[in-house]
């Protein structure tokens, strides 16, 4: 740990985080963002997957975090709580507070993140924007006008209307409640956002800078994986050199890829590094390894023998995205049919199915989901011939209804006998 001293300490930008339910218009409210204040020339497209770009309002730049609305997201979206700084919360006039929006609302709540309220959808028919600052004075999100400390602002993302009255709003937030200040000059450390595997250039990761600078050549460990820093990116692709606090990147150069939510930091050097990573890894294979061989004592005799009689549905999960794999486990795991199966994920992770996932589905019988990746030629004929199936989804419901439904179908058959009639 780096203890600040007080004349080291320069201002940094707000980090923001929006949130709310699916279909509210989070992703229009930043498009609409973006629109207005990326600097025309600039490429606009932003992917989903860096979920972090910066925007500047009034010279001053504002970090956006984007975390999706639906539940299954939620692993993540706890994590993109505790990144950011404010939270801004999207709710629909014409649809009010909704599940996601109260999840969302606990989520900034226990981090400890103010939060601004953006109204949209205000020119829909039958929007009732007084109805949502009812709603959420339940939350203890009290309105300004009704005596409260929570800036409320009315909004339409298609229309762009007052969307600059919700960025000030946001500025003067941050001003009033937080003292955002970081050291620029010591080594960067923060926190991985999104991280995947690109076929061209490996694994890509994308960081958000908390403290220090990183600069490319740097040394850096995120969870299980490590590297040096070859080339940084910002959200239009272009390169840079150095990245300060509350700055996001894409970062090239790690040997893995990391899991979303994992904290990076710059080691010394690069042995270092790698001491840090295999050491983690070593740990985390050894806290695997206890999990399959369980030391069982008299009393757990008698569970394990009950358990013995529950069918397993064993799982192979590999995603294009870190965040995404560990969405589809969180959410297969929330299944319950009955007591009498269950589920059991052998192996997740990034990148194509693999070889190696088709064995390992061959020895534990188990079922290979592919989110968003395939196989090649040889691994798919491989699969055939070992008899492995392999599920493919670029939805993370039709996943869980298909598990759902398979889970059904190991129930075994109830018997009962039905008299149909009484003859003399």
């Amino acid at each position: 740990e780096h203890e600040d001293k007080e004349e080291e300490l320069q201002p940094r930008d707000p980090v923001v985080v929006v949130m709310g339910h699916v279909d509210h218009g989070k992703t229009s409210l930043l498009d609409a963002i973006r629109k207005t204040k990326v600097i025309e020339g600039e490429a606009g497209g932003i992917t989903q997957h860096i979920g972090a770009y910066r925007v500047k309002i009034g010279g001053k730049p504002i970090t956006f975090l984007d975390t999706p609305g639906h539940e299954a997201f939620t692993a993540m979206r706890a994590r993109g709580a505790e990144l950011t700084d404010v939270a801004i919360l999207v709710v629909a006039a014409d649809d009010g507070v909704m599940p996601q929006t109260v999840e969302a609302i606990n989520h900034a709540q226990a981090a400890k993140v103010p939060i601004v309220v953006a109204v949209n959808k205000i020119d829909v028919p039958g929007a009732n924007p007084e109805k949502v600052r009812g709603q959420l004075t339940e939350f203890g999100l009290v309105p300004e006008e009704y005596g409260g400390d929570t800036m409320f602002v009315d909004i339409s993302a298609k229309q762009n209307l007052h969307v600059d009255k919700l960025l000030e709003a946001v500025l003067l937030t941050a001003d009033a409640e937080l003292d955002l200040r970081a050291n620029p000059d010591m080594d960067a450390r923060g926190a991985t956002v999104e991280a995947r595997l690109d076929k061209g250039r490996g694994a890509v990761a994308t960081v958000l800078v908390q403290q220090g600078t990183l600069h490319v050549g740097d040394a850096i460990v995120a969870g299980t994986s490590y590297g040096r820093v070859r080339a940084m990116l910002d959200e239009n692709g272009q390169p840079m050199e150095a990245a300060g606090p509350s700055t996001p990147v894409q970062v090239l150069g790690l040997t893995s890829v990391p899991t979303a939510g994992d904290l990076f930091l710059v080691a010394s050097d690069d042995r270092a590094a790698r001491q840090i990573a295999e050491k983690r890894q070593a740990t985390e294979r050894a806290a695997q390894l206890a999990k399959r061989r369980k030391v069982v004592s008299l009393e757990d005799f008698k569970k394990k023998f009950a358990e013995s009689e529950i069918d397993m549905l064993n799982i192979v999960i590999k995603g294009d995205s870190s965040g995404s794999v560990e969405a589809l486990e969180d959410s297969l795991m929330k299944i319950e049919v009955s007591d009498e199966v269950g589920i059991q994920v052998i192996h997740r992770g990034v990148g194509a199915i693999t070889q190696n996932d088709v064995n390992l589905a061959t020895v534990d019988k188990a079922v290979i989901i592919g989110f968003n990746v395939r196989p090649n030629r040889q691994v798919a004929d491989l699969a055939e011939r070992e008899g492995v199936e392999i599920k493919y989804y670029s939805v993370i419901y039709r996943a869980i209804e298909d598990i759902e439904a398979s889970l059904k179908g190991m129930l075994k058959p109830e018997y009962e006998e039905v008299v149909t009639s009484h003859s003399e």
